[in-house]
């Protein structure tokens, strides 16, 4: 059957069609399809959701039990996705990439493989969190089990060895660099200066050695004009070219372990980096590819989780202490009662979620005079470590620890 609309009809049809794309597209503006976010810096876009002073406890969405690990949660489309490793003896451990729908925690799909938990001085398990990108999903094992799957199904589309078969040396704590993907290239922090693969077919693009790599994820930047990686390396920071791998700048930067294990905080051409185990946290400016040193002291030791920026201040856990402390110049501004090894990360309008190692939330205004605490509640089983920042996504909001409890709460107003 033809259908014939006059003019006035296919305006009205028109209005109909649009209001309809941007319904749609907004249903999963707040997606989460990559570690720390869709810009790479611990900050949801979100500002709409509905926890205010005075509110006594949170909404449980749902509960769900993931495995051990510290592995982080994204979402893209209605689903979420993460991972966790489960077994009692070795030789029979595995981890597990879960696909779940983030409404109800039910699982889709999972996808299982061989993988020892390796607890070392914590739990163990799955260290990497997935990404998302398109129609696929990238995870990496601790043991370097690079795999692509399939966002609808869970079916591997390719999978790649990097310990075994391309001779990526271990660190001590194994693999935890989750995924990048840009344009055509997935770079993981792998080997002396991040690594770079085919997102279509798992072959290796550019490397810039194989000795043993850091522990945190590579953060897409623009600096002193090009565009790059900053890689915090075992022993360096390093700004590296995205095509081809060029290192374009390093600053000598570790501890007594190697142990670099927070992202980078980039801020026009200054970037702001830190590690725990009494080394401490520097910032330094590139110009014309020579890097000048803005401050470096002891004012904050990330341990695992990466400091957030926000209106020209820094938050983030000094080892067990939260506080704030100026980008300009690293002046401490305050400092929190210990919480343990947590995380902490925010939301668009300035609100943070700080985690802390027992498993108790705080929610706090981004305050450079003070920690102004909206909220306190226990969301997680005390005395169980807590390291996975929280994330904000489409309303809702997700913690997880190191045993594998995973707990959704509807934010949504």
């Amino acid at each position: 059957m033809i259908l014939f609309l006059n003019i006035s009809d296919w305006k009205q049809w028109l209005g109909v069609f649009i209001a309809l794309l941007a319904g749609w597209s907004s249903a999963f503006a707040g997606d989460w399809p990559n570690y720390r976010g869709p810009d790479y810096n611990g900050i949801s876009r979100e500002t709409d959701w509905g926890i205010d002073r005075g509110q006594e406890k949170l909404k449980v969405s749902w509960k769900a039990e993931v495995g051990f690990g510290s592995s982080s949660v994204v979402t893209s489309g209605g689903r979420l996705f993460t991972m966790g490793n489960q077994g009692e003896e070795v030789a029979g451990q595995r981890d597990s990439v879960y696909c779940l729908d983030e409404h109800t925690g039910d699982v889709i799909w999972s996808h299982s493989y061989p993988c020892p938990r390796l607890p070392k001085y914590y739990e163990g398990g799955t260290l990497s969190t997935p990404t998302v990108d398109g129609d696929k999903l990238y995870t990496l094992s601790k043991m370097g089990d690079l795999l692509c799957l399939d966002v609808a199904s869970g079916k591997v589309i390719w999978e790649q060895q990097l310990h075994r078969s391309l001779d990526f040396k271990l660190p001590t704590w194994h693999f935890s660099s989750s995924p990048v993907v840009l344009g055509e290239r997935l770079i993981l922090n792998m080997g002396n200066a991040g690594a770079a693969f085919d997102k279509h077919s798992g072959k290796l693009i550019w490397q810039n050695g194989k000795e043993p790599c850091g522990y945190s994820t590579p953060v897409p930047a623009t600096v002193d004009g090009n565009s790059c990686l900053v890689i915090c390396g075992a022993d360096s920071i390093l700004g590296v070219g995205v095509d081809d791998g060029q290192m374009l700048w390093r600053y000598p930067f570790f501890n007594k372990h190697k142990a670099n294990c927070g992202d980078a905080v980039v801020v026009g051409d200054e970037v702001f980096f830190s590690s725990a185990y009494g080394r401490g946290c520097a910032k330094i400016r590139i110009s014309n590819n020579e890097i000048t040193s803005v401050f470096d002291s002891a004012v904050m030791r990330n341990l695992q989780s990466s400091c957030v920026y926000w209106g020209g201040f820094l938050y983030g856990f000094d080892e067990a202490v939260v506080k704030c402390i100026r980008f300009e110049d690293g002046q401490e501004q305050w400092r929190s009662p210990r919480l343990g090894k947590g995380s902490l990360s925010f939301s668009a309008d300035g609100r943070m979620f700080v985690m802390g190692a027992d498993g108790e939330l705080v929610i706090a205004r981004a305050n450079p005079g003070e920690f102004d605490i909206i909220l306190r509640e226990q969301v997680l089983p005390a005395r169980t470590a807590c390291r996975t920042a929280p994330v904000l996504s489409n309303g809702r909001l997700y913690f997880r620890n190191g045993k594998g409890h995973l707990i959704c709460f509807d934010v949504r107003k």
